[in-house]
């Protein structure tokens, strides 16, 4: 499977077109294509994940004679000729790590293409590239997409749009695996533009309420904004791969994009623009703040679709993007040798001021929202970082906590329809005990609770990484942003379940009679409880409190997902792996206690300056910038829209009545004017009188011709001795 890992979207996607074209008349309408589909396509994922360990395990010998083709590479690019073609084989791609290090354990990804296209001399290939990265996604977008496909069977049993539902959940699917299956940075722009597609489609699925069809334009334009920085970044490293003084040839294949990128082949201004346009796709793809205003709204979709775009495919797109891409941000960044860059500081802003949003919701589905915005940030500022594994694992054991929560807000909402947690939920832990517990589960990895949650592993990796990579004394400001989103966390989250579990139910939920759900909705949320608890223990840190790991689980995602070879940056660039750290795991701790204690004394024991923002006016100022989200909407709503429909509109059409039309209306006044000039004074004074005078000479003559037509023969022959006699005469003089 790992050479013909194209079947696994090839299914998804074919499956799609099943459900259009059959779908309807199934028993089911469709959606037992859709989860027998995804339930290959996850058998095949776990197949592929059998066979990367068991590459990595053990690696093709070709891997040291890739090592020093890609040595000879280097040297060539540097003296300015072409690298040669062996440093990327035909069916397995290069990647070995460059240089003297022969004994480092080196894992070729195994790549894949076939010639899609030719252009001047260049051959644009269509093919996929699996790596530990890639294989994890596989895993991760497959079982998720499989429980949102179950999940739905139940959840919009009903819907009008049932058959389109599912169709485009497949579609949406086999998009998010086709791009993490790219092989070149041509084929990421098209998985990236299908994902953003499929999710509005399904962000507007009740297209008939004005909101949800706003809420998917909104998403859909504002990563139309992005995409021109993706744009503009590809095309930069298209152009940049021929290397300093761009005597290669220039590629798109990604490989070759980051081996020349971490040899020094690729000249560091490039890799910059590059990185910082990419950095506006990912910030408007992945919520990073200011381009996260979209992600809360798309709450307006079905919650299934919430916690598919959420967990696993649209928004961690462009987290996988700078993974797959990291040689290019490692040293257009300088990552591993600063103290703050570009990356960290935009991911540990969106880490903290997404959290303090989440305290203003109602909605549960928004606090989950923000958030999935503050999680996104995490991981944006472990990969800004250097903790490169890290964030990749944060993203692995999040799918998994984030998706049982907002699964668990869909099973709350399914009997009373709403998502109001202060005004329509409340006292439905006994109502609903299985969800509950599940809920509380997610909500612990969340929160990282220590040594017991995947999310405490994950989140813990990445603030360990904060304080001991990059330049020296390490990326401090992103570990104290770090920290203080942590307690942020721990508290909106304590607030939620306290609107929503405890108390007594108000509202819609005092109006039902509520009980649990069904299977299809409840097991799910067990599957997905318990990998937020031992998803965790793949990557355990070799010691725990000097305390050394079982050998199972010390370290086994960082060795099979993490990539070696050229084309990943190492140690030598300033890349390694951070260890576990005492203090950092007591200071998550901490966290919790005073994010999760505070909010339990305010809530449970009403104890706390209750009233505040009534009372003080600076309260209240803070207060009201949160509920209107940093008036981000109105920057972009009212100044940015409403100016270009306002002033700028009016300014444009007095241009055009004042300037473009009165140019026109000239032009048009002197043509006219022009003629009539023309008419009278040419046409009239001069041509109509030659006219009339040849006419008149014409007649006259014609006059005088016509009195000499006589009819006597004797008046004719006069005429002709006249003649006569003159021409003689004529010839006379001449011959004289």
């Amino acid at each position: 499977m790992l050479t013909h890992a194209w079947i696994i979207p090839a299914i998804p996607a074919l499956s799609f077109l099943l459900i259009l074209g059959f779908g309807k008349k199934l028993p089911r309408g469709g959606s037992e294509i859709g989860i027998a589909s995804v339930a290959i396509c996850f058998v095949l994922a776990l197949t592929v994940a059998a066979g990367w360990v068991g590459r990595t395990n053990h690696p093709p010998v070709e891997a040291g004679h890739h090592e020093v083709a890609c040595a000879e590479a280097v040297h060539e690019i540097e003296a300015g000729k072409d690298a040669p073609a062996s440093c990327v084989p035909e069916e397995q791609a290069a990647g070995a790590e460059a240089g003297p290090a022969a004994e480092e354990h080196v894992v070729p990804p195994v790549q894949r293409h076939i010639t899609w296209l030719e252009n001047a001399g260049i051959d644009v290939k269509v093919g996929t590239l699996v790596d530990g990265l890639s294989t994890v996604m596989l895993v991760v977008v497959t079982l998720i997409a499989l429980l949102v496909h179950v999940f739905s069977t139940d959840y919009v049993a009903g819907d009008r749009r049932y058959t389109h539902y599912f169709a485009f959940l497949s579609l949406f699917t086999s998009s998010m695996l086709f791009f993490v299956l790219s092989e070149n940075v041509l084929q990421m722009i098209v998985g990236w533009e299908l994902v953003g597609l499929c999710s509005f489609g399904l962000i507007g699925h009740w297209w008939e309420e004005k909101a949800n069809s706003d809420a998917a334009l909104k998403a859909f334009l504002t990563n139309r904004v992005g995409d021109i920085g993706l744009l503009c970044g590809m095309i930069t490293l298209y152009f940049g791969s021929r290397g300093i003084g761009g005597h290669g040839q220039a590629t798109f294949d990604i490989l070759k994009i980051n081996t020349l990128a971490n040899t020094g082949a690729m000249s560091h201004t490039l890799l910059l623009v590059a990185s910082l346009s990419l950095m506006t796709a990912v910030m408007s793809k992945s919520g990073q703040f200011i381009l996260h205003t979209w992600l809360p709204d798309a709450m307006a979709g079905p919650t299934p679709v919430s916690a598919l775009i959420h967990a696993a495919t649209m928004v961690v797109a462009g987290v996988f993007m700078i993974a797959r891409l990291y040689g290019v941000f490692f040293n257009g960044l300088q990552i591993g040798h600063s103290n703050i860059n570009a990356m960290a500081v935009i991911g540990a802003v969106t880490l903290l001021f997404g959290a303090l949003l989440a305290f203003v919701q109602t909605d549960i589905k928004k606090v989950l929202a923000y958030s999935t915005v503050s999680q996104l940030g995490y991981m944006v500022m472990a990969l800004g970082v250097g903790a490169w594994t890290g964030a990749i694992f944060h993203l692995f054991t999040h799918a998994f906590f984030k998706a049982c929560l907002f699964l668990g807000s869909g099973s709350l909402a399914h009997h009373i329809h709403s998502f109001d947690m202060k005004e329509d939920m409340g006292g439905m832990r006994k109502t609903m005990p299985k969800t509950f517990v599940t809920f509380l589960i997610g909500t612990a990895a969340l929160m990282g609770v220590p040594l017991v949650t995947a999310g405490f592993w994950s989140k813990d990796e990445v603030l360990a990484g904060a304080n001991g990579l990059g330049g020296p004394g390490g990326y401090k400001f992103a570990l104290v942003m770090g920290l203080l989103g942590a307690v942020c966390t721990c508290a909106y989250m304590t607030r939620a379940i306290w609107y929503v579990f405890y108390g007594e139910p108000r509202g819609k939920s005092a109006e039902h009679e509520l009980h649990e759900n069904g299977p299809r909705i409840v097991v799910p949320l067990m599957i997905l409880a318990f990998l937020a608890v031992t998803a965790g223990w793949l990557n355990l840190p070799e010691k725990i409190f000097g305390l050394k790991t079982p050998h199972w689980a010390a370290l086994k995602f960082e060795h099979y997902v993490q990539p070696t070879g050229a084309y990943f940056p190492h140690a030598d660039l300033g890349f390694r792996a951070p260890e576990f750290v005492p203090w950092i795991a007591g200071a998550s701790f901490l966290a919790i206690v005073v994010g999760a204690g505070g909010a339990y004394l305010w809530f449970w024991k009403g104890k706390g300056p209750h009233g505040i923002t009534e009372r003080n006016a600076l309260a209240r100022s803070g207060y009201r910038i949160l509920e209107n989200k940093y008036y981000l909407d109105y920057l972009y709503s009212d100044v940015i829209a409403g100016g270009t429909k306002g002033p700028i509109a009016k300014a444009a059409n007095w241009v055009n009545q004042n300037v473009i039309d009165g140019v026109v209306n000239l032009v048009g006044r002197t043509a006219r004017e022009t003629g009539d000039w023309v008419y009278k004074r040419i046409d009239q004074g001069i041509v109509d009188r030659v006219v009339n005078t040849s006419g008149t000479a014409a007649e006259g003559s014609g006059e005088i011709l016509r009195k000499s037509q006589t009819g006597k023969v004797q008046a004719y022959g006069a005429y002709l001795f006249l003649g006569a006699t003159v021409l003689a005469a004529i010839f006379v003089v001449i011959a004289s």
